[in-house]
């Protein structure tokens, strides 16, 4: 075993791979960049060393620097987590030149898997089953276009190199296929460096099982049985779980071994994963989508139903060691499930439903952990969010000896999860994990989108009004130093001849209109409690946070006076086009003077690897334009104005607003 080794990634893997690390007694070395010096993971290493300012091409995605920091800390070996490098035919080549073992399979697997097309081909000749779809690398525009026609629609065009989702466009309309592969190669060559595409039949209602396997460097490979990731968002997943329910043991062993199959064929070392599309209908027509040749966001429920440490058999199969058992000596016993949680904001406007990356820094924050709970996490209190890396912040995992407990026992911890200060979607997933489908497991890809009015609440719950409008209350009571306070000087309703009442706020909830709420209750730094109908509700607090059951609210001040002076001074009222996040600008398609249609995209913004379009809110004409590629922007920047058309003024789309508009972005894909 090795006595030092160099974690080169950050946030909840780094902090996952440093616990192992511990418990086998090796020295762990943390890397990070400016923007995490005083991050979790740094914190819990044993020793850690800078590689660079915030961007991560000049930090986490720099072999150089990584390497660097492994000479000058000593380090024998590197494990590169998920993410960043972790599938880097080059970092994996850099390292073995430098004299490190890097732990995960050769550079030689790696580009061979990472190469989707090459892959599809090399398990082909295996005799696995793959999805029907184009052939050959390097296919032009043209190319995919005819392809994707042959197939028929609907198709999923994808990024050969790469994973995680990045690039992904399901295309059902024939005439929106050159924007999609435009849009396509556009993410695929940000975020990997490559925009080779690739075209594959689209299957409705479709499942996705992902088998986890383990190959050492003696010939021993064994299946760990299977995860379902069918509870996806933009083909990201959200909920895992394992095993399947909708698995026997006849498919369950055919697809281990196809899996089994699929690594011997690339000469696979150490964990990987191989992912299959499966009909709902028809589990047995199983087909081969890719191989992630690293460690999965979602190992932990393979490790729950199996009772192995994945990290330390990736460490153990780099150090030189053999597989200690064989497939029969694979036994899988209970369920486990697992929620991702990420640094996101719900929107509930009219034509704008989904999810927009947040920030912050965290006010507040209990993590569930205890019988058959655990929570993977990189965060702490003070730590700053910001929009440079991914979203997902920590995972929480449940465990029991039945589906029906875990889920159980998932949604219980989930409400026990507080995170204020940085909107997440835990509230959401606990939501998802109590729908009637999801509990029965009729499971499918598309289940989450189909579902999300229900998923996703429009109104904010009156106690949560009640509850600030008491936090204002309290703050109006004076402090006695002992002395007579008089009680005219007390902002609280007195009034002659009637008995004191709360006074009346108006309070603003992030996304929704601002409401006049009153409400008492007992309050303090970290807790409120009012009664609102007979029943009383507790939330935590941190400032302006509200906190209750994985829900969290964003409460502010609200003064309608001002407001109202803001939007008659305001240059633009609703025809401007602001950032609804922190991010990058990474196209502009428009130019001053262009006259465009409602609805037609302006922009496109980059934020924590999601590109959003930013859309005209009606026709009219571009009058300002603010930006350009490359700019950054901040949180309700304008952007642009659209100045409309005079028989578009009062046909124009999107919620009326008196201080700007913020764009009503389209999401287009998730990291």
């Amino acid at each position: 075993m090795f006595d030092t080794v160099l974690v080169a990634n950050r946030g909840e893997i780094a902090v996952r791979v440093i616990r192992t690390l511990r418990a086998l007694g090796v020295r762990s070395v943390a890397v990070f960049s400016d923007a995490d010096a005083d991050a979790r993971h740094v914190r819990e290493a044993d020793t850690a060393v800078r590689i660079g300012p915030p961007p991560a091409a000049e930090s986490y995605l720099d072999a150089g620097r990584l390497i660097e920091a492994a000479r000058r800390s000593g380090a024998q070996a590197v494990h590169p987590g998920y993410g960043f490098l972790a599938e880097n035919t080059a970092f994996a080549a850099a390292c073995a030149d430098a004299g490190l073992v890097f732990i995960g399979p050769s550079a030689e697997a790696i580009e061979l898997m990472g190469d989707k097309i090459r892959a599809k081909e090399t398990v082909r000749a295996a005799g696995v089953p793959v999805v029907p779809g184009s052939s050959g690398s390097g296919l032009t525009d043209a190319q995919l276009a005819d392809a994707a026609r042959e197939i028929g629609m609907p198709v999923l065009l994808k990024p050969s190199a790469g994973g995680g989702g990045k690039g992904m466009r399901l295309v059902r309309d024939e005439a929106l296929l050159a924007d999609e592969i435009a849009a396509a190669r556009r993410e695929a060559r940000g975020s990997f460096g490559d925009d080779t595409l690739l075209v594959e039949r689209w299957v409705d209602r479709p499942r996705h099982i992902e088998i986890q396997v383990l190959a050492d460097a003696h010939g021993n490979v064994v299946h760990l049985g299977e995860r379902e990731c069918s509870l996806q968002r933009r083909h990201q997943k959200v909920i895992e779980e394992a095993p399947s329910v909708l698995l026997d043991e006849a498919t369950r062993a055919a697809m281990g071994e196809a899996a089994v199959q699929a690594a011997r064929s690339c000469g696979y070392r150490g964990a990987g994963t191989v992912e299959f599309i499966v009909p709902g209908d028809d589990p047995a027509s199983y087909y081969f989508m890719e191989m992630n040749t690293r460690l999965q966001v979602e190992h932990p429920v393979t490790e729950y139903v199996t009772g192995l440490d994945l990290v330390e058999w990736q460490l153990r199969i780099a150090a030189g060691e053999p597989l200690a058992f064989g497939q029969d000596g694979v036994r899988l016993t209970g369920h486990a499930v697992e929620a991702r949680i990420c640094a996101e904001t719900v929107s509930v406007k009219e034509g704008a439903r989904g999810f927009l990356p947040s920030g912050g820094t965290v006010l507040a924050l209990a993590e569930p952990h205890g019988d058959g709970v655990r929570t993977d996490s990189g965060l702490s209190e003070g730590t700053e969010v910001g929009s440079l890396y991914d979203p997902m912040l920590s995972k929480v995992i449940a465990y029991g000896p039945d589906r029906a407990t875990a889920l159980r026992k998932l949604r219980a911890a989930l409400a026990e999860t507080v995170v204020l200060g940085v909107p997440t979607n835990t509230g959401f997933l606990r939501r998802l994990l109590a729908h009637p489908a999801v509990a029965a497991g009729e499971l499918d890809t598309g289940l989450v989108e189909r579902e999300m009015d229900a998923l996703v609440p429009r109104e904010v719950p009156a106690e949560v009004y009640a509850a600030a409008a008491a936090v204002r209350n309290a703050a109006l009571e004076p402090v006695p130093d002992g002395g007579w306070v008089d009680p005219f000087s007390v902002p609280d309703g007195w009034r002659i001849g009637g008995r004191t009442v709360p006074t009346a706020h108006w309070v603003k909830v992030a996304g929704h209109d601002p409401v006049q709420a009153t409400g008492t209750g007992q309050v303090t730094a970290d807790r409120v409690r009012v009664t609102v109908d007979g029943v009383v509700h507790t939330f935590r607090r941190a400032g302006d946070w509200l906190g209750r059951d994985g829900d969290a609210w964003h409460v502010s001040d609200h003064d309608p006076v001002a407001d109202t002076l803001r939007g008659a001074a305001g240059a633009h009222g609703m025809d401007a086009l602001t950032a609804p996040m922190p991010g990058t600008v990474t196209v502009v398609k428009v130019a001053v003077g262009d006259e465009v249609a409602a609805g037609q995209g302006l922009l496109v913004v980059e934020a924590m690897k999601m590109e959003h379009v930013i859309s005209a809110p009606h026709a009219g004409t571009v009058s300002e334009l603010g930006v350009s590629p490359g700019s950054t922007v901040a949180m309700d920047q304008v952007l642009a104005v659209v100045d409309p058309h005079a028989s578009a003024g009062s046909d124009a789309s999107g919620p009326q607003a008196t201080d700007g508009q913020a764009a009503a972005p389209t999401e287009e894909t998730t990291a």
